[in-house]
């Protein structure tokens, strides 16, 4: 032995050279070619054994082997099994208090410690006794989640043993106090280093959903609070370690880190012949990873909050949300009654969760993934609520996050497996292609005032990059080639489908238009009309998609200067459409109403006459009733008052009767009756309103848009409203009419993707088209209503 300048005893040289360099006995392990490629698990497990079987040897030539009350342990990836061939040492030596004094205790740390700091690899040490550790981890946060999987390594069992359940019983009795926190240290560090799935440089280790992600589930579990959502996390987890081994070998660095220069190298090493294939399985488990860890935050923090209360077993406190969902500790749940045998029941919950902000509670995912399948093709009903679903707005990220974690996104959309965590290489991409999906449609549903097909353009959104998948020399021509038969397996009309298929192939046409020649040029135009087949709704369509989907993109796509480009060709390309279509209109057809002798008798007594059909999701309710000023209004709030989604609605009047069809939905299921309609329409005093569901935290939409429609008619004016749907909507918008003193011609309503687009055919008190200034004012009013009480 030598002595230090501190007086304190070092081993020799040659005490330390005799034991070998443990760096390069681990890395000989890594490199051993005995082990197939990606046999991670294996290697660790032979790093492991080499680690502690190094580590024990030099305890006990320390002077260590033998004592009782003394151990070395170990924490972080050495203390859980996880060491990588240059993976950290993070080592304690732990006594009881009794065993050694001070000064020996000083000796013996010496002796360890000098040994590993020339070993090669990075050394984080310390000496506490059991009660010192549970104080570190009273005070201590990162110090606490280590301890909490403390490993023995070389001597007294006993004296871990005690540390390690001594630190766990305080963690669990104050984990409700200590869980804020922890959560805030979790979000900070997510939002310090960024997410792995979506990142340029890859962090393993510290990235949302990486390794130290994995530990934090680890903490949770052991906290008592939840238990660990196990979903894909130890295959995802197994994913993560064998990557940054892979890291470690190729770059001969202690890192979790990897770099776009050595992604080659390590995808070779694990057996990719692809280094896409790779990254995609590196997204993906950080997608799990972050994905069980958000149920299983969100899980500790109910049961927190449960604990907060100090009562025993409480009944559920479920807020009705409609079709049988409901709102329970910031999720949403299906209720009790629920027809799991229902296909489509996925879809109709997925709306509701969406539309109130709400992610579906993992009991529900579970129950909804034993739904049977769609039949082939789908029924009108699911065709609508998916549309309903992907023009939810913001609400959609989570519940399609969720979604796609049961598996139910692949049964509708096989498709999607295929770009599900795929790479994307264009530095403006800031998202993987599933990512930048979701994003696109998300903006497209934020754009759906802009078109007068609003399902078809977030159908368009959620299609437009399905022909991003490997070996894809262009992705629009392999997304169009791919989106017909998905669209006709959905059921989707030949003409709706020939619009799709034609927005995913041109979805990059008019950015590339607008951008890399002269706007100004009439070739230029040319070209666009060609694009959008002379069509001014596929122009407005295909606008619209372009802009949601540059949004998505990241922030330098899409710019001032490129709005501005594609404003100034859109512009030209629509004046080029309508050239030479500014004739005053022509007067409607002639409505006619088809009265049976039943119902004649029945208006002849002055009432009514309501009859009511299945349809398929619905109902179709028939009212005949003698015209009047307010009628429209007054039977949509009939139908408000018992909260009924209208889906659909034609209204005619002809020789003073008033023959007004509606397809509706009611929330709570049944049928409506035919009886009680007709009653509440010949009642005198106002139907009273059944308050819509909540929104949770889903943010109201865009405002509502108004608009006459150029040429409609000579002797009426046409407009057109804009809006989100919602129960009333129609009774707000005919009440402004009725107040106009305007008298309602005929209606045409219908409802894609959560938007109401509302034709209404109207004439003054004159019987004739309003004049400029009145159809001003009532277009102004229209807009207030449709925007409804909660906007502001």
């Amino acid at each position: 032995m030598t002595t230090t300048p501190t007086g304190r005893l070092r081993p020799d040289a040659h005490a330390v050279s005799g034991r070998g360099r443990l760096r390069a006995r681990r890395l000989a392990v890594a490199g051993n070619r005995s082990f197939a490629p990606g046999a991670g698990a294996a290697r660790r497990a032979a790093i492991d054994e080499v680690t502690r079987t190094w580590l024990t040897g030099l305890f006990e030539d320390a002077g260590g082997g033998g004592l009782d009350g003394v151990a070395l342990a170990a924490v972080g990836s050495l203390g859980r099994h996880e060491s990588g061939p240059l993976s950290d040492l993070d080592l304690v030596l732990l006594h009881d208090g009794r065993a050694l004094g001070e000064r020996a205790l000083g000796e013996l740390a010496d002796r360890l410690w000098y040994p590993l700091w020339e070993s090669g690899l990075k050394l984080d040490h310390s000496v506490r006794s059991v009660r010192e550790s549970r104080r570190v981890a009273d005070v201590d946060l990162p110090a606490l989640v280590g301890l909490l999987e403390l490993d023995r390594v070389a001597g007294d069992e006993l004296v871990v043993a005690a540390a390690r359940t001594t630190v766990g019983h305080d963690w669990r009795a104050r984990a409700r106090e200590r869980l804020p926190e922890l959560l805030d240290s979790v979000r900070a560090r997510h939002e310090r280093y960024g997410e792995l799935a979506q990142s340029q440089v890859l962090d393993l280790k510290e990235g949302r959903g990486g390794l130290r992600d994995v530990t934090v589930l680890a903490a949770l579990t052991a906290a008592w609070l939840t238990d660990r959502t196990r979903v894909g996390v130890a295959e995802a987890h197994t994913m993560l370690l064998d990557v940054r081994d892979a890291v470690q070998v190729v770059t001969g660095r202690p890192s979790s880190r990897l770099r776009m220069e050595d992604r080659d190298a390590v995808a070779a090493l694990l057996g990719f012949t692809d280094p896409d294939d790779l990254l995609a399985e590196v997204a993906r488990a950080g997608d799990d990873v972050t994905w069980a860890l958000e149920m299983t935050m969100r899980r500790a923090r109910q049961a927190s909050a449960a604990r907060a209360l100090r009562v025993g077993p409480r009944r559920p406190t479920l807020v009705p949300l409609g079709h049988g969902v409901h709102e329970h500790d910031g999720e949403a749940v299906l209720g009790a009654g629920a027809d799991t045998t229902d296909p489509v029941l996925p879809l109709r919950t997925a709306v509701v969760a969406a539309r109130a902000g709400l992610p579906l509670s993992p009991a529900t995912l579970t129950t909804l993934a034993g739904c049977p399948d769609l039949p082939t093709p789908w029924p009108p009903l699911a065709r609508e609520l998916l549309t309903d679903l992907l023009g939810s707005g913001d609400g959609l990220r989570q519940v399609w996050a969720g979604l796609v974690h049961a598996g139910l996104v692949e049964r509708w959309l096989p498709e999607w497996s295929a770009v599900r965590s795929r790479p994307q290489h264009n530095p403006v991409h800031r998202h993987t292609v599933d990512r930048h999906t979701v994003e696109a449609v998300v903006q497209a549903a934020a754009g759906t005032r802009d078109v007068a097909r609003a399902d078809l353009l977030v159908l368009s959104a959620l299609l437009h990059d399905i022909g991003k998948v490997a070996g894809a020399h262009d992705h629009s021509e392999e997304g169009a080639r791919r989106a017909g038969p998905i669209l006709a397996r959905w059921g989707w009309p030949e003409d709706d489908a020939a619009v799709v298929v034609r927005l995913v192939r041109e979805h990059l046409t008019l950015v590339d238009l607008a951008t890399r020649r002269d706007v100004e040029d009439p070739a230029t135009t040319e070209a666009l009309l060609t694009a959008v087949d002379r069509r001014a709704d596929i122009l407005d369509l295909l606008t619209a998609l372009s802009r949601a989907d540059a949004r998505a993109a990241g922030p330098g796509a899409w710019t001032p200067w490129r709005s501005t480009l594609v404003d100034t060709l859109t512009a030209s390309a629509r004046r080029a459409i309508t050239r030479g279509t500014d004739e005053p209109g022509t007067p409607l057809e002639p409505e006619t109403v088809s009265v049976d002798e039943d119902a004649r008798a029945t208006l002849a007594a002055g009432r009514s006459h309501v009859v009511t059909e299945p349809t398929p999701g619905g109902h179709r309710v028939r009212v005949l009733a003698t015209d009047r000023a307010g009628l429209f209004s007054r039977t949509a709030a009939v139908l408000a008052a018992d909260g009924m989604t209208i889906r659909r609605a034609r209204l005619r009047t002809a020789d003073g009767v008033a023959d007004d069809v509606w397809d509706v939905e009611l929330p709570g299921g049944g049928a409506p009756d035919p009886e009680r309609i007709r009653r509440a329409l010949d009642r005198r005093e106002p139907p009273r309103r059944r308050p819509a569901p909540r929104r949770g935290h889903a943010p109201a939409g865009p405002p509502a848009r108004a608009f006459v429609v150029p040429g409609g008619s000579w002797d009426a004016t046409v407009l057109e409203v804009r809006a989100d749907d919602r129960v009333g909507l129609l009774a707000d918008l005919g009440e402004v009419v009725a107040g106009h003193g305007c008298s309602l011609r005929s209606a045409h309503v219908s409802t894609r993707a959560g938007q109401a687009c509302d034709t209404l055919v109207v004439t003054g008190a004159d019987g004739r088209a309003l004049a400029p200034g009145a159809s001003a004012a009532l277009l102004g009013d229209l807009m207030v209503a449709a925007d409804g009480p909660d906007r502001g």
